[in-house]
């Protein structure tokens, strides 16, 4: 059971300004909260299965309040989402029963792939270079993107969102799809970590985050409908090239 003293109310604010913060800006761009979150967990001392498994059990309802925020403003492709989110939930429960030492040591080339690419957005969007093309690569790109997701506490929006916009697909539709999707992925992955790791699990340090994700995901979908693509395309680039090389660092360090 939760303790709800005002002393651990006190300790939860700074969980409920970054749960705030990142839900914000993944809502939006799709991509940073799992990032952001799983990042700040372990420089607390979490375990990565557990950062991961807790990141993801918030993300069921973020990505939820989230995913309806996009529909309602029309931001999901369906189609798109259909090609995406099979792919995402297989690749998301093979990662979650592998979380090794393995996926630990690839994180930091996984990183630098995804900092190129953020750095390639950047120059697109300010180029405003960005043609709008029917994407090919899907199915394997969600494989990939769940599995990655699950094995590193982050990565379905920034390997799935970022190659997909390389791609050609349109920021706005591309956002909203694989904001929405995400919701189906953290499912699964919440259940896949609960099977394997327990309820214990999940601690008390998650409902910050999740008031704070909760407060912020019904924005995301507004704001991603009311930013320009040139916009999108930059701001993707931005997030994606800081959060990496901090990735990066903290990896190597």
């Amino acid at each position: 059971m939760f303790d709800l003293s005002a002393d651990t109310l006190t300790a939860i604010l700074p969980f409920i300004a970054v749960g705030f913060a990142a839900q914000l800006v993944d809502g939006a761009l799709g991509m940073a909260f799992g990032v952001i979150s799983s990042t700040l967990l372990i420089s607390l001392g979490v375990p990565p299965q557990v950062a991961s498994a807790s990141v993801h059990a918030v993300e069921m309802f973020t990505t939820g309040a989230s995913g309806i925020s996009h529909v309602l403003h029309r931001n999901v492709n369906w189609k798109l989402f259909r090609r995406i989110v099979i792919p995402g939930v297989i690749g998301g429960v093979l990662g979650a029963y592998v979380l090794t030492l393995a996926a630990e040591r690839a994180r930091p080339f996984v990183l630098a792939y995804l900092a190129a690419i953020g750095l390639y957005l950047l120059w697109r969007g300010l180029r405003h270079a960005h043609r709008e093309r029917k994407p090919r690569v899907v199915e394997p790109l969600g494989l990939v993107g769940g599995f990655l997701d699950a094995a590193g506490g982050g990565g379905w929006g920034p390997v799935v969102t970022s190659n997909l916009l390389v791609q050609g697909a349109h920021p706005r539709k591309v956002i909203g799809t694989v904001n929405t999707s995400e919701f189906f992925l953290a499912v699964a992955i919440s259940a896949t970590f609960l099977f394997s790791l327990g309820a214990e699990a999940f601690t008390t340090t998650l409902v910050g985050l999740l008031i704070g994700g909760m407060l912020a995901a019904p924005f995301g979908g507004y704001a991603a409908k009311k930013i320009p693509a040139k916009g999108l395309l930059v701001l993707v680039g931005v997030v994606l090239t800081l959060t990496s090389i901090y990735g990066i660092w903290t990896a190597l360090s």
